[in-house]
């Protein structure tokens, strides 16, 4: 397991901005609420648009936005006006989501939840929660000894322990290669596999080169690659999912919390203090100056080909040269509060999600900031 007390309060992890604030307000809270909140349908609520949202994404040409107590929050018109969807089966913090079309989509969150929707996230199903994930995990470390007895008995101890803590582990990323093939990663090195759209997910921590079960944020993937990054420098790639995932030497060992596609071999990764990197030749790693020491908190390849990144610091950075160099952004809607995710509308606005809510932003309003 991890050195690192995931329910501790960083404030800069993504996934637990909401679950670490209450976390240190009231003793036992991140355990307790999840499990009772697990199988507790998200409420209705009039503010949603300005609860705690964690991510957001496209489902075609609406968009999607997941948050506190299993908000999902719907806009069909670019993000000026947004809805709640109409039926979410649990009210643990969601902090990731995921759409292969207009139709399927995927999100997951605390307590080990896996949320599915067919229709473009108006509805969805439970297809995991952390209780089964443990089980999951438990029967393939059960099943795989490998060839290394004292790693093979330290993976044992682990499952045993995340069965006996219950659904506590959140999940941190989604991705799908297309309706039928999924990966999902978080906590404690979790690592989840579908090969048929959800119905059945089998356990692959085992299958990721990560034996010291680091936290994984985030999954960058396209036909080429997929590559995981995580805690302390954790970087895996894989050649496309369901193959294993082999560890390449990080530029820095601080915590990755996303990364980029700028170009087939050719990704910018960002994390802990604002540190990036860009990925030149498909094998030598060059670092990239931000002007933000904040962490690095998402960041989005956009129509025009440009590239943007948020910080937990409230700040907007822009590259038009590939990820090469970056330029603070000003514009009116950015008030310095944190932001967890950024995405592009149909219509060019940008779509950030935070603490405060959800905020569209026109590209055309964005302004360079003169940094000395």
């Amino acid at each position: 397991m991890s050195s690192m007390n995931f329910h501790g309060a960083r404030p800069l992890l993504r996934a637990v901005w909401f679950c670490a604030a209450l976390a240190a307000a009231i003793p036992g809270f991140a355990q307790s609420a999840s499990l009772d909140l697990l199988d507790t349908p998200a409420a209705q609520d009039q503010r949603a648009e300005h609860a705690v949202l964690l991510a957001v994404t496209r489902a075609a040409d609406r968009l999607v936005a997941v948050g506190e107590r299993g908000i999902v929050l719907l806009s069909d018109n670019n993000g000026v006006s947004w809805r709640q969807a109409r039926a979410v089966p649990s009210s643990v913090a969601l902090t990731a989501v995921s759409f292969v079309n207009g139709g399927e989509g995927w999100a997951v969150g605390h307590a080990g939840v896996i949320l599915h929707s067919a229709d473009g996230g108006e509805t969805w199903s439970k297809q995991l929660d952390g209780n089964l994930a443990a089980q999951l995990e438990l029967k393939s470390a059960q099943a795989q000894p490998g060839s290394d007895p004292q790693a093979a008995q330290r993976r044992l101890s682990a499952a045993q322990r995340l069965v006996a803590d219950g659904a506590d582990k959140p999940f941190l990323s989604v991705y799908f290669s297309d309706p039928q093939h999924g990966l999902v990663v978080g906590a404690y090195g979790l690592a989840m596999l579908t090969d048929d759209a959800g119905a059945h997910w089998r356990s692959v921590g085992n299958e990721l080169d990560n034996p010291g079960g680091m936290h994984l944020y985030a999954i960058l993937g396209d036909p080429q690659s997929v590559m995981i990054v995580g805690e302390q420098g954790v970087l895996l790639r894989g050649p496309k999912l369901g193959k294993a995932f082999s560890r390449v030497q990080s530029p820095y060992h601080g915590t990755w919390f996303g990364a980029v596609r700028v170009a087939p071999g050719q990704d910018l990764i960002f994390g802990l203090k604002g540190n990036a990197y860009r990925l030149e030749d498909g094998s030598q790693w060059q670092s990239v100056e931000t002007e933000e020491r904040s962490s690095l908190t998402s960041g989005k390849k956009l129509a025009d080909n440009s590239l943007v990144l948020v910080s937990e610091g409230g700040r907007l950075m822009q590259s038009i040269d590939q990820g090469r160099h970056f330029q603070l952004l000003s514009a009116a809607g950015l008030d310095g509060s944190s932001i967890t995710d950024v995405t592009q509308a149909a219509d060019g606005a940008l779509v950030l999600t935070g603490p405060r809510g959800i905020k569209r932003l026109n590209t055309m309003t964005l302004n360079k900031e003169n940094v000395q």
